[in-house]
């Protein structure tokens, strides 16, 4: 079977051993060089010195892909291309992970660097459309990714208080949507008429897939809270043993939703009876890596989802961080780096241009795969060297903030503007740390900090609750892909590869750190946070950025603070700006 994409590697490759490293203090190791790990061909970090738009400058300028191998287009503004040219080699700060296997490491350069297919590029990775031809005509299953329909659940059955929210008032004027969408999905009472005559065929079959969904919802609601309370595993093993035989991975978005959550909570309910403690740790083989970029490239193209947050929160921080040459990113959430890359070329393109930019990503070995950060890192250091800006990168262990008391684990400089990057699902995963990486960001006393909500990880409700919840985002989600009538290997991989493990991580995540905590905006408050508008201008970019995805659903709102992508009126994925 041929993979879903390859990589060209070009010029020369340096594959670090054990002896190109060295010791840095008590934790850190230090790169002595940084030639890339992996050189893509068509890369997202390569500049195009062609291309040139007449839409409104923002960082969504330049969305096509250069045709030259050796110079390639991001996603810039105004100003055009910049040169493709080599800086100084930069320097890496890393803590110590454990080292990669030699043989995957030699099996990883094998594949990126002997596979020829210029269709990885991750400049494409956010540039392309996919033409539709329309979304499904059936009903689906009611909700969005993001904040739920307080009226998601509204038969008789005891489950129906699970969206009960704790908030307050004023705390859920925060949180609410300004429409009061009151589907009532699973009232299977309901009559439904017609000029007196009181049977539809079409609403008694929506009313047989609502007391079907309704069904699998209370199964599935049954066993977690059987399993978060220790009660009974075997039946919750039991349960979750008959949803087999009605939930399929191939079914509607519904049911492939629910058989991803009754996948997670058989794996953890196994291992409970097994007496194996569940573990979040993630270990990436070389081959699988390629997927998941894979799974990561299409899902970029297929949805807005993903340029949507990336640049409305980059178009706020170039706002913020207007005439200053020195920037500092504190990132809770790196991924692959995209969002940098595209945020780099903004800062080499201004009039000054920019003296330096640091990077300190957090993250923990128990969830971060070291292969996937060493590939990132390099990619960020070969692109920076690329537009010749001055680029330090360090990674810190985020437990370093478990403690009562810690030191700043950086250095910052007096000169520096600091911005942080603090997306919602870092402190769902670390849920006893918020307090500490709360004060640790105030402390730092940034210009801006921008967050993104998936509206998923509702640490608010209890578990049961939580993951209902994240089964009404996540069946939105797939809804929406579905109707992008996109190439079905493209989303069983996107499944496979993105939105199961995802779904795992908050299933045992969850079942891990089980406390409730405040609503995420309530904490931001709290700790206090200011809300910022976000501008005229990134609202217009925001818009201008959906009307280019062919499917006309999406669309976007403002609500209150927040920017808002939306899928048929209900929430996808929500940024906000803040101000310590």
């Amino acid at each position: 079977m041929p993979l879903p994409f390859e990589f060209e590697g070009k010029g020369e490759e340096v594959l670090l051993s054990q002896q190109d490293f060295h010791f840095h203090n008590n934790n850190n190791l230090v790169v002595p060089y940084a030639n890339p790990l992996v050189h893509f061909h068509n890369n997202l970090l390569l500049v195009s010195k062609k291309r040139k738009f007449s839409e409104p400058t923002s960082v969504l300028d330049y969305i096509t892909t250069s045709p030259s191998p050796t110079s390639t287009s991001t996603l810039s503004s105004s100003h055009g291309g910049a040169d493709t040219t080599t800086a100084a080699t930069a320097a890496v700060v890393a803590p110590v992970f454990p080292p990669p296997d030699d043989q995957d490491q030699a099996m990883l350069r094998w594949i990126m660097g002997d596979v020829d297919d210029p269709s990885i590029g991750f400049n494409k990775m956010l540039n392309s459309g996919t033409t539709v031809t329309g979304a499904p005509p059936d009903f689906e299953f009611s909700g969005g990714f993001g904040v739920v329909d307080q009226g998601f659940m509204t038969t008789h059955h005891h489950q129906n208080q699970m969206f009960s929210s704790p908030l307050s008032a004023a705390e859920t004027h925060l949180v609410s949507s300004p429409f009061d969408i009151k589907p009532n999905v699973f009232n299977v009472q309901q009559r439904y008429t017609s000029g007196g005559v009181e049977y539809n065929p079409l609403m008694h079959k929506k009313m047989v897939v609502q007391q079907q969904q309704q069904g699998i919802i209370d199964e599935l609601y049954k066993a977690s809270d059987l399993i978060q309370n220790g009660n009974n595993p075997i039946l919750a093993q039991g349960i979750l043993a008959r949803l087999n035989h009605q939930i399929s991975p191939i079914g509607k978005p519904f049911e492939r939703a629910a058989f991803y959550f009754k996948e997670a909570l058989t794996l953890l309910v196994n291992s409970i009876i097994s007496n194996v403690n569940p573990q979040l740790t993630q270990n990436v083989s070389p081959f699988s890596l390629i997927y998941k970029i894979g799974a990561y490239k299409s899902f970029s193209e297929i949805s807005p989802f993903v340029q949507f947050a990336n640049f409305t929160c980059n178009q706020a921080l170039l706002e913020s961080l207007n005439g200053y040459d020195h920037i500092h990113i504190i990132d809770f959430d790196i991924g692959y780096g995209g969002q940098w890359s595209s945020l780099m070329q903004e800062l080499a393109l201004r009039s000054n241009g920019v003296s330096s930019l640091k990077i300190t990503a957090f993250a923990s070995p128990l969830t971060h795969d070291q292969l996937e950060l060493g590939l990132t890192r390099e990619n960020l250091i070969h692109f920076a060297n690329e537009i010749n800006v001055g680029f330090d990168f360090e990674i810190v262990n985020i437990d370093v903030l478990a403690g009562a008391s810690w030191s700043l684990p950086f250095s910052v400089s007096d000169n520096e503007a600091i911005a942080v990057n603090l997306p919602i699902h870092v402190l769902s995963n670390h849920q006893t740390q918020i307090p500490n990486v709360l004060r640790f960001v105030k402390n730092l006393n940034p210009k801006i900090v921008v967050s993104v909500d998936r509206g998923c990880d509702r640490t608010d409700l209890p578990y049961s609750n939580h993951l209902i919840h994240a089964l009404q985002s996540y069946s939105n989600l797939l809804e929406s892909l579905d109707a992008v009538n996109a190439n079905l290997d493209s989303l069983q991989k996107i499944e496979r590869f993105l939105v199961q493990p995802a779904i795992e991580k908050i299933v045992l995540g969850r079942f891990l750190y089980p406390e409730k905590t405040q609503h995420w905006r309530s904490l931001f408050l709290s700790a206090g946070f200011s809300p910022l508008l976000f501008s005229n201008f990134t609202e217009s970019q925001a818009e201008c950025l959906v009307k280019r995805t062919p499917v006309r659903e999406f669309h976007v709102e403002k609500r209150q603070s927040l920017l808002v992508l939306c899928w048929q009126r209900r929430e996808l994925v929500s940024a906000s700006a803040w101000r310590c």
